[in-house]
C-alpha cells in the first residue's frame, strides 16, 4: 500500500463522516455568535504606581488618588501640579501616566469638565480607565463631563490587543481542531482491527505514520482558520474597532503568520497521534491528551510574559510560535527568529513521526505482547 492510498484512506474518512465536518466548522460559528453577545473583553487590574500630572482641581484630584488606592489592587498615585503643557509633554515622553486638566474654578456642576490625557502604554491606559470610572461615578449625581484624550492613534491599541488575544486563541482553535480529527486516527483503529490489517502489509511504518499525519494536519488547519475568521469578524463587537486595524500588516507579517500557525499544526497533530498510537483504547488516549492539553495551553500562558526572555524561546515548541505571533500582531516583524522557530517546529514533528513509526513497529505496543 503506497503512501498516496493511505493519505486517501484518511481523507475518505473525514470527508465521508458529517459529523466530523461538523465538529470542525462549528467552533468558529459558536466563537462569533458568542463573542458578538460579550461585546467586551475583561481585564484583571494590575499593580501600578501611577505618576499624575494635575492642572486645577486639587481637592478632586485628591478624591479620584484615594479612590484608586482604596479600591485593593495595591495602586499608589503620586500627583504632580503643574501647567497643562508640561503635563503633556510628560505623558508624552512617557514620564508620567496621565495628566488630569480641570476646568477652569471646577466643581461638580453643569458646564464643568476634566480632560484625561493618557499615552499609549498599559500603564497609562489602566489609569484612564479607572480614573474615568471614578469620575463617572461623580458625575452620576451632577452634570459635569468626562472627556478621555489619547496621545496614542486608537489602531495601536486595537494591535495591542490583537496581539494579546489572538496568539493564545489560534493555539486553543487548533489544538481543538486537531484533537477532534487525530484522537482515535490509531486508537480507534486498534479498537476496530483495522490498524492489524494494514500492519500485516509490506507498507514501511514511516509511510503508515506520514500518511496519518499529513492529512490530519490538513484537516486540523481547516478547522483551526474556522475558529480563526469567527474571531477577525467578531473583532467589530468585540473591541469597538473595525476590520481596517487588520490591513495595517503587510505581506510579510501574514506570510510569517501562516509560517508559523502551518508549522505547530502538524506538531499538535504529531504529539496527539502519538499518545493514540500508544493507547489501547480512545478513552486511553483521551486521559493521554489531557496532558498535552495542559501542557499547550500552559506555553500558550506563559507566552504573555515571555517578551523579556532570550532568543533561547526559538527551541521551544508552540511557546516559540505563540511568542512571535504576538510580536508580529504587535507590529513588529521578527523575520529570522520567526524562520528558526518555523524551522524548529517542523524538526519535532519530524521526530513524532519517526517515534509514531517505531511504535507502529512494535508487537507490544500494537497487539499487547
Amino acid at each position: 500500500m503506497k503512501l498516496a492510498a493511505l493519505i486517501k484512506k484518511e481523507f475518505h474518512r473525514f470527508f465521508r463522516d458529517p459529523r466530523l465536518i461538523v465538529t470542525i466548522l462549528l467552533p468558529g460559528i459558536v466563537i462569533f455568535l458568542l463573542y458578538n453577545i460579550i461585546g467586551s473583553f475583561v481585564n484583571t487590574q494590575e499593580k501600578y504606581d501611577y505618576k499624575v500630572y494635575v492642572t486645577g482641581g486639587a481637592e478632586y484630584a485628591g478624591i479620584v488618588k484615594d479612590a484608586i488606592e482604596a479600591d485593593g489592587s495595591g495602586s499608589t498615585v503620586e500627583l504632580i501640579f503643574a501647567s497643562e503643557e508640561e503635563g503633556k509633554a510628560a505623558v508624552q515622553k512617557g514620564e508620567a501616566s496621565a495628566l488630569l486638566v480641570f476646568s477652569e474654578n471646577f466643581t461638580p456642576a453643569a458646564g464643568n469638565s476634566v480632560q484625561i490625557w493618557y499615552g499609549g502604554s498599559e500603564e497609562s491606559l489602566s489609569f484612564y480607565t479607572v480614573a474615568s470610572a471614578v469620575l463617572q461615578g461623580i458625575a452620576q449625581a451632577t452634570t459635569f463631563s468626562v472627556e478621555p484624550h489619547s496621545f496614542e492613534p486608537e489602531e495601536n491599541f486595537a494591535k495591542q490587543f490583537i496581539a494579546n488575544l489572538l496568539p493564545f486563541l489560534v493555539v486553543t482553535f487548533v489544538f481543538s481542531a486537531c484533537m477532534s480529527v487525530t484522537l482515535e486516527s490509531v486508537a480507534g483503529e486498534k479498537e476496530r482491527g483495522t490498524l492489524a490489517t494494514i500492519l500485516a502489509t509490506s507498507v514501511k511504518r514511516s509511510h503508515i505514520a506520514l500518511g496519518k499525519i499529513l492529512p490530519l494536519s490538513c484537516v486540523a488547519a481547516i478547522g483551526a482558520a474556522s475558529s480563526f475568521l469567527g474571531v477577525v469578524f467578531s473583532l467589530p463587537k468585540l473591541m469597538g474597532a473595525d476590520l481596517s486595524v487588520l490591513g495595517g500588516y503587510g505581506f510579510g507579517s501574514y506570510a510569517l503568520l501562516f509560517l508559523l500557525i502551518l508549522s505547530f499544526v502538524p506538531l499538535i497533530v504529531s504529539a496527539i497521534a502519538s499518545v493514540s498510537t500508544l493507547a489501547r483504547t480512545v478513552k486511553e488516549a483521551s486521559g493521554y491528551t489531557g496532558v498535552i492539553m495542559i501542557a499547550v495551553m500552559v506555553l500558550s500562558i506563559v507566552s504573555l510574559a515571555a517578551a523579556s526572555l532570550g532568543d533561547w524561546v526559538i527551541a521551544v515548541p508552540v511557546l516559540n510560535a505563540v511568542l512571535f505571533m504576538g510580536k508580529i500582531l504587535g507590529g513588529e516583524l521578527p523575520v529570522w527568529q520567526s524562520l528558526l522557530s518555523v524551522g524548529a517546529n517542523l524538526i519535532y514533528t519530524a521526530l513524532l513521526v519517526w517515534l509514531i513509526a517505531k511504535m507502529l513497529s512494535s508487537e507490544r505496543i500494537m497487539f499487547g505482547k
